[in-house]
């Protein structure tokens, strides 16, 4: 073997070395757990019979996600938080992102505040929100109160449970998108403001001509990310109304871990994982499609 051939090999097995602790974490806890999940939603495995025991019955899973009435209001929950949750946080995050980017007082501390939210814990948020929104003893209800209006019961009241949950959602969510856009905003040349208000632009213009046009990729990208985690809704939804009330907040991923560790129904849950993940694949196979039309990469 040459020099350079001995070089060659050395750089190829000093990556390999470095490369196996990921890959073997990979194949671990990735690709192992996602391929048996497949097999198992082909049985009817209840989770403490032997994997030598397994019991195959086909589609009859993917079947009964379809007829399982709980399955279908946990995907129709999914899509009503959807259409409340993500006009509002992308608004709302474009607004907050577009005032971050001002220069004021102590606008770096405005960002870090803002930014709070996103790292805490959803648990702790959940607990807290559950306290806030308590229907009896509640902070909102006893501001409500304080200008004479008796607030719902905003966890228990089917008609306010979803409002609830997108609520807390934007207000823990906004931070991570307001962050991603200020990114965005301060990546636009000022050659582009400065030309339009020699052209007498108004601020409204800049905003809708220039602005948006140009943070459209990190607008795509939020939304992108936004939509995957909307679909794996789960903490909030389990702490601050278990899937309650009457079903009005069940989502697939809190349907799934129930039918795997409460009722024992492993091979049932596996199949509504995956049905998940092709709704997942599809939405957002269309959104990139879609991109094409909106989103702008040349500057």
């Amino acid at each position: 073997m040459t020099m350079v051939g001995q070089r060659k090999w050395n750089r190829r097995a000093a990556a390999a070395v470095f490369l196996l602790p990921a890959v073997l974490g990979l194949l671990a806890f990735q690709l192992v757990p996602m391929i048996s999940s497949v097999v198992i939603s082909f049985t009817d495995w209840d989770l403490l019979s032997s994997w030598t025991k397994l019991h195959f019955i086909g589609w009859d899973n993917y079947v009964n996600v379809f007829k399982d009435e709980k399955s279908y209001t946990s995907i129709r929950n999914v899509f009503v938080f959807l259409i409340g949750y993500m006009p509002l946080v992308a608004i709302l995050g474009t607004l907050l992102a577009v005032l971050l980017n001002r220069n004021m007082r102590g606008v770096k501390a405005y960002r870090a505040a803002v930014f709070v939210p996103v790292i805490t814990s959803w648990v702790a948020v959940s607990i807290v929100w559950r306290w806030i929104l308590n229907g009896q003893s509640g902070l909102v209800n006893y501001l409500l109160s304080l200008v004479g209006i008796q607030g719902p019961v905003w966890l228990q009241d089917p008609t306010w449970a979803m409002v609830s949950v997108i609520a807390v959602t934007i207000w823990k969510d906004i931070g991570f998108v307001s962050i991603i856009l200020l990114a965005g905003l301060q990546d636009i040349s000022e050659d582009y403001y400065e030309a339009a208000s020699l052209d007498g632009a108004s601020a409204w213009r800049r905003l809708w001509n220039i602005t948006i046009p140009l943070l459209s990729p990190s607008l795509f990208f939020v939304v992108t990310i936004s939509l995957i985690n909307s679909f794996q809704l789960f903490d909030q939804v389990l702490i601050m109304t278990n899937g309650g009330p009457a079903g009005a907040t069940s989502t697939v991923v809190e349907q799934v871990y129930k039918n795997a560790f409460q009722y024992n129904k492993m091979g049932f849950a596996a199949a509504q994982s995956w049905v998940l993940f092709v709704i997942i694949l599809a939405v957002t196979t269309v959104l990139q499609r879609l991109q094409r039309r909106w989103v702008v990469y040349e500057r």
